[in-house]
Parts: C-alpha cells; sequence; structure tokens
C-alpha cells in the first residue's frame, strides 16, 4: 500500500463518518422533533432508536475500520432510503441538494464495500 493509501483511508473514514455521528448524536437531543418528523413523512417515530443506532454506531464502526464492509453497505442503503422518503421532492432544489448528497454519500460507503477499510483500521490489523 502506498503511503496516499495509507493515510486517505483512515482519513476518508473519518470524513464519510463525521455526519452521521453527527447527526444520530443531535437526534437523540432532538428526540421528540425528530420522531414527529419522521411521522410526518410516514415513517414510523418507533424507528428512531435504530436509526441512532446505525448512525452512532455504525459512524464509530467506519472510524475505526471494523466490519467495513458491512456496516458500509448498511449505511449506503440508510442513505438511498433516506434520500428517497425525506429528500424524494427534486423539483425543490434544496432538497435536490440533499437528495444527491445521500446518493454521494451511499455512493462512497459502496466504494468501501468493495475496497474495505485500507489502512489503520481494525478489519486489517495484524496478528501477533
Amino acid at each position: 500500500m502506498n503511503r496516499i493509501q495509507t493515510v486517505s483511508a483512515p482519513l476518508g473514514r473519518v470524513l464519510i463518518s463525521l455526519i452521521f455521528i453527527l447527526s444520530g448524536v443531535g437526534k437523540i437531543s432532538g428526540y421528540s422533533g425528530t420522531q414527529a418528523y419522521m411521522e410526518s413523512m410516514g415513517v414510523p417515530g418507533m424507528l428512531l432508536p435504530l436509526v441512532i443506532a446505525l448512525e452512532v454506531l455504525g459512524g464509530l464502526a467506519i472510524v475505526a475500520g471494523w466490519q467495513t464492509r458491512v456496516v458500509a453497505f448498511l449505511l449506503a442503503g440508510f442513505c438511498i432510503a433516506s434520500a428517497v422518503l425525506f429528500h424524494g421532492n427534486i423539483g425543490d432544489s434544496t432538497q435536490q441538494i440533499q437528495f444527491l448528497k445521500n446518493l454521494g454519500l451511499a455512493g462512497g460507503f459502496l466504494f468501501l464495500v468493495a475496497h474495505g477499510a485500507g489502512a489503520w483500521s481494525l478489519d486489517n490489523r495484524r496478528s501477533a
């Protein structure tokens, strides 16, 4: 693995995960408002604990490079579902940007599915 890959893999994992970790923590502090918003969009509010767990724990797993391919696949699916459910009004330019952002994140996660965690990850630790 060359030097660029050694540095870019962990940095990329941090950068792609940061939005999920912060968003999940934000949903905890604004629980009732988030739950009401989900329900207003036709998504059962009882799913909110699963969403928070996926965002926070999944984001941390990607940062650590633990079970990267599985977690990245789940987060890619989450991004696509979120795009369709919450940002499907692509006639609204703000919603279109959010929709495309989610698709871009899904694409980044699919790269992790294809290539794995890379350097400085629990998935690639050496056995003693």
